[in-house]
């Protein structure tokens, strides 16, 4: 069944919670205050069934300009609105300022009810009538029934209850498969239960016993219980009007303005960046920097406007901004806010938000601009996919995507899994989560390693590459070895390089030798065979050859990289041949005696202890042999 919740808009003392008590037989206010002085403060909340059997919350919000912030509070999550006029006084300053605060939150649909209509003549009924239809021509209420009624009389009533229930017949089902989030509205306590909020479900659903966390603060808590319109009740979906019994914290832990929801969904911001509007009835211009007061859900806030492709926005005008804010707050793309001018407080103008939690944006600059122009008017799937875009460089996890858009896991993974098959983004699967990074990331860091390879075999033709670790570093510094280690692993399957121990190099890549270098190899292999099981020192090289030290070293390096030398220890190399036949010769006495002494060693090579002992150390290392204490089997 459809969760509906309607609200008031109007001027002060026009019949707004009057009305409310005709319609539902409850009364809303409930401060002393407000009884004595017979008017709304803070914000009024009751039920009511509509002929079909569907219950409807109501919300009743103050009209007297110095509770706007209040009845700003309220306006969230509302499906249809009641604009409340009074007969004897016709459109005034706070019914204009309300209806321009729906307009900027998306509320689409509504009635207009003309209250006190027994107080005034019905000449002076239809002219304010008439009045009232050339204004809201120019409202989303152009179209929308005009009721004139007593609420006293209770004349009227029923036609408006009947429309009412036509109206939210077909309103569309929230989808309980975002993720939950409820901006709180009102927080008390009652002794012996505990601390309560409340406030609109506006997206999701919530269980009994649910661990919740209350953002921006880093502030965790348990649903002990729930009630909707009154009723105790073991879920809350998407579109009721809710308050949650919380265990594990405390009252003064919360405020109005904060948001529940499910713990480590969402992630505070200082910044916003928005789509702005700007009143077509405002008598001032927006500044870049300009200070203003931030209306977001049920929270009020300072901060200044950074302008990303406008000098400044004039009345009527739009443009894409940047909200510096004052202290922190969590929001989600599409949220709608409303500003007001930081003195005197009047209403300017509203938005949506299109990122909440941006870099810091740099003014005119055509890629930030081309990017909020997807997330303002792009599909889910085409905002993910920017989004994986621009953090890219990152490796964004699903968890951090799915706080970055707000929606279940399912769905996040849903679309991750198209955009995979469309070969629009690329993933990576560590134990605990996958990553991902767009394929414009990839083919860009891809082009740069490959020119880095080209460059780098040019100028060292005879290394076999750049250690694996040297790339890892220089282009994934940022994020989880892992994952840079994916990345790398990643071209080698492709073919488009190759990796040789920890050496990384183009696929096609061989060492090649010119003549003097052939040469030099040539001499190096005499020197190492001309006593092979006693070979020479490096050093000793460096002083028999007739060539630079730079050129021996390139080779002699070269042969080692090629398996040509083999480095036994620190300080001893001997040729491949040398070290096949040493390893033959072991094996072949091991075989035949059962086992072999380093003294038995020794004699089969005529070398000395010293390069026995390397050896057949190195065979241990390498599980060619096993020593036992003195003796050496077969491994």
């Amino acid at each position: 069944m459809k969760n509906i919740i309607i609200g008031t808009a109007g001027h002060i003392d026009h019949g707004k919670t009057t009305l409310i008590k005709a319609l539902t037989g409850r009364e809303t206010d409930r401060l002393k205050e407000e009884k004595n002085r017979g008017i709304s403060i803070e914000l009024g909340f009751t039920y009511f069934d509509l002929p079909s059997g569907r219950r409807a919350g109501i919300i009743d919000v103050p009209g007297h300009e110095k509770f706007i912030k209040n009845m700003l509070a309220g306006v969230i999550g509302m499906d249809l609105v009641i604009l409340v006029v009074a007969a004897d006084e016709g459109v005034m300053p706070q019914t204009k300022e309300h209806l321009s605060i729906l307009k900027y939150l998306n509320i689409k649909k509504g009635i207009t009810v003309i209250t006190k209509a027994d107080m005034v003549d019905e000449e002076w009924l239809e002219l304010v009538k008439d009045d009232l239809e050339e204004y809201l021509q120019d409202t989303f209420l152009k179209d929308s029934p005009i009721f004139t009624v007593s609420s006293t009389k209770k004349t009227g009533i029923k036609e408006v209850i009947k429309t009412i229930d036509e109206l939210t017949e077909d309103l569309e089902d929230r989808d309980e498969k975002e993720m939950p989030r409820i901006p709180i509205d009102r927080v008390f306590s009652i002794t012996g239960i505990g601390t309560i909020i409340t406030g609109t479900l506006v997206s999701g659903r919530l269980e009994n016993g649910e661990d919740v966390q209350v953002y921006p603060k880093d502030k965790t808590a348990r649903i002990r219980s729930i009630q909707v319109h009154g009723e105790d009740s073991e879920k809350a979906y998407a579109g009721q009007r809710v308050a949650l019994n919380l265990a594990g914290i405390k009252k003064d832990e919360i405020n109005r303005g904060d948001i529940i929801a499910p713990k480590d969904s969402m992630k505070s911001t200082m910044m916003i960046d928005v789509k702005l509007n700007l009143l077509k009835s405002s008598q001032r211009i927006i500044e870049n920097r300009t200070r203003v007061r931030l209306y977001l859900g049920t929270k009020e806030i300072l901060c200044r406007v950074v302008l990303l492709d406008k000098e400044f926005l004039t009345p009527g005008e739009s443009c894409y901004a940047q909200l510096r804010l004052e202290e922190e707050t969590v929001a989600r793309r599409g949220d709608r806010f409303i500003i007001r001018f930081y003195s005197p407080m009047i209403t300017i103008g509203g938005g949506e938000v299109l990122e909440a939690n941006p870099p810091k944006r740099k003014r005119f600059e055509d890629e930030v601009i081309e990017e909020l122009k997807v997330k303002e008017t792009g599909d889910t799937i085409d905002v993910l996919e920017k989004i994986i875009k621009d953090k890219s460089e990152s490796f964004p996890s699903v968890k951090e995507l799915i706080v970055a858009t707000a929606l279940q896991k399912e769905n996040v993974l849903n679309m991750i899994n198209k955009l995979k098959s469309n070969k629009r983004i690329i993933d990576f699967n560590l134990l605990k989560d996958k990553h991902v990074i767009h394929i414009d990331y990839y083919n860009k860091v891809k082009q740069k390693i490959i020119k880095e390879l080209t460059e780098y075999h040019r100028k060292n033709p005879l290394k076999l590459g750049i250690l694996k670790e040297e790339l890892r570093s220089k282009y994934f510094n940022k994020v989880k070895p892992k994952l840079g280690e994916s990345y790398i692993e990643k071209l080698i399957y492709e073919n488009i390089i190759k990796q040789e121990n920890e050496n990384i190099s183009l696929k096609d890549f061989k060492v090649e030798l010119n003549q003097q270098q052939i040469n030099i190899r040539n001499e190096i292999e005499k020197l190492y065979l001309k006593d092979k099981f006693s070979p020479i020192k490096k050093e000793d090289i460096f002083n028999a050859l007739d060539y630079s030290d730079e050129e021996i070293e390139m080779v002699y390096n070269a042969m080692l990289n090629e398996k040509i030398l083999i480095k036994i220890s620190n300080d001893i190399i001997f040729h491949n041949k040398a070290y096949e036949e040493a390893k033959k010769k072991v094996k072949k006495f091991i075989t035949e005696k059962g086992s072999i002494t380093l003294a038995e060693y020794r004699d089969q090579l005529n070398t000395s202890r010293k390069y026995a002992i390397a050896l057949l150390e190195y065979f241990d290392q390498n599980k060619i042999t096993n020593r036992q204490g003195d003796k050496r089997t077969l491994q």
